[in-house]
């Protein structure tokens, strides 16, 4: 079966209080990067469904990704730190906090490197104004009741809704794109990237002190550690004495995005709830720390620990 997506492209609206929105052109492509769920899941021949939250703006096939890398600004709210907020265009302050009621007009700031999408979708284009109200595009997802900016479907379904409205030569040709799968494209290109100077030796450092073991699941090659800085490199630039620890490749990018960390006052770890479904990670939940600390590492893990857990 086809896979369906319904994403959400509301112009200059489609801004969320977290970060600065997206460049989109509904009928040639739609934009997205590694922050939004489902971000690695949409591919080329998925049927791509465009609404606006009160009707869908057109249908079409994708017929290929381009993916890149990119600076985000990210924001949140200068009190609990959660970047469920509403910018207000005609009251003062300018914010309001979904998660505290916190008022503010200028939000906390922080610069993550994320992955890009911008699909390419305009071969198949149909558009799809005044055929599907919102509340029939919602009854058509895998989940109904869902938030997410992009959601599944079953093209089936959207096919027959579509159907039902009178566009049975559009949806026809639009049905023939869906199994036209695209090869890969291969090869190699030249970038101008951003290295981390130092890293090879930080690294090298936190071999000699620590060994081959991951700070959080124990002994393991050294192939797979990578030197995890406690704090953000990005902003600062620089390797701290003890501001380190080795990790696994996979829980370095948890700890990064603080879905693990280390409770300061008991130096267990805490791991996010979503990660219950993985038993491979939920069992580390209240578990002590592979390595013996140092009060210089406790010093960065209290605030990785602000950064990630407080107020929440």
């Amino acid at each position: 079966m086809t896979t369906a997506w319904l994403v959400l492209a509301v112009g200059d609206a489609r801004q969320h209080g977290g970060n600065d929105g997206y460049d989109d052109n509904p009928r040639e492509h739609y934009s997205w990067d590694s922050t939004v769920p489902n971000h690695g899941r949409l591919a080329v021949g998925d049927v791509i469904a465009l609404w606006d939250k009160k009707e869908l703006i057109g249908v079409s096939v994708i017929h290929g990704i381009d993916t890149g890398t990119a600076q985000k600004n990210l924001y949140f709210c200068p009190q609990c730190r959660k970047a469920d907020f509403k910018r207000r265009s005609r009251l003062t302050p300018a914010c309001r906090c979904g998660q505290c009621g916190a008022l503010f007009d200028t939000p906390g700031r922080k610069v993550e490197t994320v992955t890009t999408y911008t699909s390419r979708h305009g071969r198949a284009w149909i558009d799809g104004r005044g055929l599907l109200t919102g509340k029939q595009l919602r009854a058509l997802c895998d989940s109904p009741d869902s938030q997410l900016s992009m959601r599944s479907a079953r093209w089936e379904k959207l096919r027959d809704a579509l159907l039902a409205t009178g566009r049975a030569d559009a949806v026809a040709d639009l049905a023939g794109q869906t199994h036209k799968r695209v090869p890969i494209a291969g090869g190699h290109r030249f970038a101008k990237v951003r290295t981390r100077v130092g890293q090879d030796a930080f690294r090298a450092a936190l071999l000699r002190e620590q060994g081959e073991r991951c700070a959080i699941s124990g002994p393991a090659p050294a192939d797979v550690l990578e030197a995890a800085h406690l704090y953000s490199f990005a902003e600062t630039g620089e390797h701290h004495d003890f501001g380190g620890l080795l990790l696994r490749r996979d829980l370095h990018r948890l700890f990064d995005k603080g879905r693990i960390a280390v409770d300061p006052e008991t130096d267990l770890m805490d791991t996010d709830p979503a990660l219950d479904a993985y038993p491979l990670y939920a069992e580390l939940h209240g578990k002590p720390l592979a390595f013996s600390l140092r009060p210089e590492h406790r010093v960065w893990l209290t605030a990785h620990w602000n950064t990630h857990r407080a107020g929440a």
